[in-house]
């Protein structure tokens, strides 16, 4: 045993007695509380900005301006609502804090203007694609000169090679029109052509053929209407500046607003502004082109397909194709089944088929079919529009 003057024992255990029980250290326990700056302790991360800034690094560091990362963070679903969870009043108070916080040194150049800048008039460039803009109504103009000149000096087959130059030119002229300029769309956006091709050829042989078709042929070639085919051309220039004002409108006001709502609010109303003044110069286009070609009747069912053909290219050219493409083949969709329908209705029992048909053509004739395709297609992707172009995310340079 041990003497109480041991040394080996501490003096503290000496002077306790032997009675005592011996009290097991407090252990205290562990939070996950930290404490801010000012004192006051929360729990969770001390830096929630820091994650975000770690989920979307790539996004941050390849951005030239904060407008680019609200953008960039709204399309993956971030709203200013969502942004008060990261202590911010809205998106775009977060963005140009994560752009802050990117060294500078891991950002890349920027290659042009930024989205939220807004260049100076640049009028060459404005010229070039202007003046692209004028050549599918002027191939289509020159065209139809021609076989009224030529009528009664020149046979068919000449006739008919002189159409198929006319719109083989109109068509290069086009193509070129929409690889630059304010109609420009990005690479592989979309695959509508097939559907403006069908749908350009009903609007200047589908109400012959539909007539015929109700009237128990088709009983061989039906005339065709060239007027709606140059008006469309012809508003091609129009189109292109319609496009053109919006975009600037949009970026200027992209660059003015502070809130994702703020800016959607006055959105809107520019697109629709844009269609307004589109249509007020389609309108008297098609008139003039039914006018000089001796068409009858005023061309409803053109008016609303150019409206189509507007909207969904101005979706394409904001990277937002797919819309566009739906509605475009929806329209086809309604103008082939209406002959379609016309002809089951031969068969025995299937008699019924053709009265939503015949009814539509009484009351508004055959045009009324287009225009109730178009015009219905051209409304729906509308509105769609409405809120596709009202986000900042579709108003940035890829």
């Amino acid at each position: 045993m041990t003497r109480p003057d041991d040394p080996a024992i501490p003096a503290s255990a000496q002077e306790r007695p032997a009675s005592a029980p011996e009290r097991p250290a407090e252990i205290r326990p562990r939070t996950m509380a930290r404490r801010t700056p000012g004192g006051a302790s929360r729990r969770g991360p001390a830096d929630p900005v820091k994650t975000l800034l770690h989920h979307h690094r790539d996004l941050c560091e390849r951005a030239v301006d904060p407008l680019e990362i609200a953008a960039g963070l709204e399309a993956h679903g971030l709203t200013d609502r969502t942004a008060a969870r990261y202590r911010h009043r809205d998106v775009f108070a977060l963005a140009e804090e994560l752009y802050a916080r990117v060294p500078p040194r891991t950002r890349a150049p920027a290659a042009g203007p930024t989205t939220g800048s807004v260049p100076g008039p640049d009028a060459d460039a404005r010229a070039a694609w202007t003046l692209l803009a004028l050549l599918p109504g002027a191939a289509c103009l020159a065209t139809a000169g021609v076989l009224r000149v030529t009528e009664g000096v020149l046979g068919d087959g000449t006739r008919a090679l002189v159409t198929v130059v006319g719109a083989v030119l109109a068509c290069l002229a086009l193509r070129a029109c929409l690889a630059r300029g304010p109609l420009r769309a990005p690479e592989g956006a979309g695959r509508a052509g097939m559907y403006g091709c069908w749908l350009l050829s009903y609007a200047v042989y589908g109400e012959e053929l539909l007539a015929q078709v109700m009237s128990g042929g088709p009983d061989g070639p039906w005339d065709g209407t060239p007027a709606p085919l140059l008006g469309l051309a012809a508003a091609v220039a129009p189109a292109a500046w319609c496009a053109h004002l919006f975009t600037v409108h949009a970026q200027r006001r992209l660059a003015g607003s502070r809130a994702l709502e703020e800016f959607g609010a006055g959105v809107r109303p520019l697109l629709l502004a844009s269609v307004t003044l589109f249509l007020g110069a389609l309108l008297p286009l098609l008139l003039l082109a039914d006018l000089g070609l001796g068409g009858s009747g005023t061309p409803v069912a053109a008016a609303c397909l150019g409206v189509l053909f507007f909207v969904a290219r101005l979706l394409a050219a904001h990277g937002l194709p797919e819309p566009g493409t739906a509605a475009l083949a929806a329209a086809c969709a309604v103008e082939a089944g209406a002959p379609a329908l016309v002809l089951a209705a031969r068969l025995p029992g299937l008699e019924p088929l053709a009265q939503p048909v015949n009814a539509l053509v009484s009351t508004g004739g055959t045009g009324a079919v287009s225009a109730l395709a178009c015009g219905g297609a051209a409304v729906g992707l509308l509105l769609h529009a409405a809120f596709a172009l009202s986000r900042a995310s579709a108003h940035t340079r890829s």
